[in-house]
């Protein structure tokens, strides 16, 4: 049996000794026999490095890498640019960690703070805090951020991302908030069902925009109506298409939330990705995580410090809006870098690129017997109903190095289209399922 403890045994007895213990059992006679672990951890005998190597390699050679891609379902092919991964590459920016004298890492905390001005500007909000781990636990925390003493139920809506939904679902058993999922109606939330039990203990109300089935949300509309009630109006959105829509500011959010993967991130197995959060001014002290504020030092020159931090090891537990305690401030910068070299005019037409060849792709389908199952307005994502079977028409696809989109069931497919995508690409992909 092997052990992942790198001290000797000979190690370990001398510093029982010099703790003033005679054995392990010594060490842990507090903790009852009945919670200790019998027979010692099931783990395989250690390899060297030649042998891990090559298992390693054994793994990876199992992976295929697809040519082109048609699935998204929150994790999003998009052109990086090549100074993205040379500004992140570079080693004082990657490996650099923001410390706990925080204001010795200057260069870091600028980075962050462009990183939240840029967001702000993407969303339309007043502040954004330095990221947190993904998409969904940005969603969780805005939830949990719109608590209030006499108002602790929560709505969120059934066409959001599943992880997205499972993650809130987590959080708010966890701090004790009431949580009513909204039926979805024509591939968009109920809004009619909403309006129907909005009352005065509602906290919250989270929809994803466009959501998961690609369709776009009547946000305004649902956005006034939990407003009417005193609730918060929380939108997860899609970056890249807020460089042709309008922002959740404009659409009366409180709080916006979504993943920044698309914003210069690699597919990567999942990760890792960074959760993006902004709000409104009125929101500002809820926010979770760290966020980096400018001010000027005793000698008038622009510094960077750490401000208006919730998180439970700076207030008293009971307090804390969040247990949050980091950041993804490397994926943070390389989002930064993204923006930053892409500008306005480079969302815009990334974006306009995403949607015109998502419409483009949709209408070639229905030529192969995949009609789109719902009418209304999409971005770059959308849902397609055929008599073939989806696993069939999928593994036609992956036999000419495709990867189609998602299957929601047998004969339901969620497909994606980013500028990545090429006309010629769309038109094999029609071709080959007309043969299925």
């Amino acid at each position: 049996m092997g052990s992942y403890v790198p001290n000797t045994q000979e190690e370990r007895q001398a510093m029982l000794e010099a703790a003033g213990y005679e054995s392990m059992d010594d060490l842990f006679r507090d903790i009852p026999e009945e919670v200790k672990l019998k027979g010692g951890l099931n783990i395989p005998a250690g390899l060297s490095e030649l042998e891990v190597k090559r298992k390693m390699q054994s793994i990876a050679a199992k992976n295929k890498v697809f040519p082109t891609i048609f699935r998204g379902a929150g994790a999003y092919r998009h052109y990086i640019p090549a100074v993205v991964g040379s500004v992140t590459s570079k080693e004082n920016l990657q490996t650099a960690y923001t410390p706990y004298q925080a204001e010795i890492s200057q260069g870091i905390l600028q980075s962050i703070f462009e990183y939240q001005t840029m967001i702000c500007d993407l969303t339309g909000m007043d502040v954004s805090n330095a990221s947190v781990y993904d998409g969904a636990s940005a969603a969780a925390e805005g939830v949990a951020m719109c608590r209030e003493r006499k108002r602790g139920k929560a709505y969120i809506s059934a066409a959001v991302l599943p992880y997205t939904l499972e993650t809130v679902k987590t959080y708010c058993f966890g701090n004790g908030m009431e949580l009513e999922v909204i039926p979805e109606k024509d591939g968009v939330t109920d809004v009619e069902w909403l309006k129907e039990r909005l009352a005065g203990e509602t906290a919250c109300v989270l929809i994803q925009h466009p959501n998961y089935y690609g369709n776009l949300e009547p946000a305004e509309e649902i956005g006034e109506a939990v407003h009417q009630v005193g609730g918060k109006f929380i939108m997860s959105v899609n970056p890249i298409s807020l460089g042709i829509m309008k922002t959740p500011a404009e659409y009366g959010a409180d709080v916006a939330v979504g993943e920044g993967q698309p914003l210069g991130l690699p597919l990567a197995f999942g990760g890792p990705y960074l959760g993006f959060m902004a709000a409104t001014r009125a929101m500002m002290r809820k926010l979770p995580g760290r966020i980096v504020g400018q001010t000027k030092d005793r000698n008038g020159k622009t510094g960077y410090v750490l401000t208006l931090q919730a998180r439970e090891q700076h207030i008293r537990r009971e307090k804390a809006s969040s247990n949050i305690c980091s950041n993804q401030a490397l994926c943070a910068l390389a989002v930064g870098v993204y923006l930053t070299a892409m500008g306005n005019e480079g969302l815009e037409r990334a974006a306009s690129s995403c949607m015109s060849k998502a419409h483009y792709f949709a209408k070639r389908l229905g030529e192969a017997g995949f009609e789109l199952e719902n009418r209304g307005e999409f971005f770059h994502e959308f849902v397609t109903v055929s008599e073939k079977e989806s696993g069939r028409a999928l593994q036609a696809l992956e036999g000419h190095g495709i990867l189609g989109g998602l299957p929601l069931d047998d004969h339901r497919i969620l497909w994606c289209c980013t500028e990545m995508n090429t006309k010629e690409e769309m038109d094999e992909a029609v071709r080959i399922l007309k043969e299925v």
